[in-house]
């Protein structure tokens, strides 16, 4: 079988590799235009296309069968989906939002593949994981956002990064907050026959 990431993010990169040691990275590079606008369907959404635009470009009628993973990660506070940030203010201004409360990380991942006859089939699903941020001042805020890691993560943070510090706790899947949930898609690709 020929496995595909459809993304560059290296967070995803090492965590696939816990699931399958031997795959390729082919980055989706398509617009992103999604119609929904609920966290958990926008990340469905998205990762159907991300998955979907790179088994079209290279599946061939070949024998091998092909596996293409997909995923989309978005942080989402009072259901308000916060992206990446387009500015160190912007990630300033999300990080105070939900700063000393609760907020969302929901992962989408869609699965494109062949199955044992050649046919072309796809099942998306999401995972949703609370996380508790500690209160937080101004200056930790500029602080943090001044190192530059907030810059290309949804949210303006990364869990695994310096701003684990603030994290006071999580419900749900650690690695879907890092942008794969790597058990839900263990599951689910034995459940297909995928693995």
């Amino acid at each position: 079988m020929r496995y595909v990431l459809a993304s560059g993010s290296p967070r995803r990169k090492e965590l696939l590799s816990k699931v399958i040691p031997d795959y390729e990275v082919i980055p989706a590079v398509g617009e992103e235009n999604a119609k929904a606008t609920e966290p958990d369907e926008l990340v469905e959404e998205l990762s159907f296309q991300k998955a979907s635009e790179i088994f079209h470009k290279v599946f061939t009628n070949d024998t091998e069968r092909l596996v293409v993973i997909g995923a989309d990660t978005v942080v989402s506070y009072n259901r308000k989906v916060l992206g990446k940030p387009v500015s160190r203010s912007d990630a300033a201004a999300m990080i105070k939002s939900f700063a000393g409360d609760t907020h969302a990380v929901y992962t989408g991942v869609t699965v494109f593949y062949t199955d044992e006859k050649g046919e072309v089939r796809n099942f998306t699903f999401h995972e949703e994981t609370l996380v508790d941020v500690a209160p937080m001042t101004d200056e930790e805020i500029e602080s943090y956002v001044a190192t530059g890691e907030p810059d290309d993560k949804a949210g303006a943070y990364g869990v695994q990064g310096l701003f684990a510090i603030y994290i006071s706790g999580i419900k749900g899947d650690y690695y879907n907050v890092v942008g794969l949930p790597i058990a839900r898609l263990y599951k689910e690709m034995k459940a297909h026959k995928l693995l």
